[in-house]
């Protein structure tokens, strides 16, 4: 991202006083698949981390745990 990247913008988005900023899921979806990558992610408030290329089971697994369902 031009500006940001995506651990600051999700410090930002957490540290909001929107209503919904420490609820909102955030996955990283990027191609730095290390553990400390994956460290990162978690510590800047993301929910998941995924790492390209993306493995579509892994994909849906993920995005599913955020999905409610009517």
């Amino acid at each position: 991202m031009p500006i940001m990247d995506g651990l600051e913008a999700t410090r930002i988005i957490r540290s909001s006083d929107h209503p919904r900023a420490a609820t909102v899921p955030i996955i990283a979806m990027t191609a730095n698949a290390f553990d400390e990558d994956m460290k990162k992610s978690v510590e800047s408030g993301m929910n998941g981390h995924l790492s390209k290329p993306i493995e579509v089971d892994k994909f849906f697994q993920t995005i599913s745990r955020f999905v409610k369902r009517k």
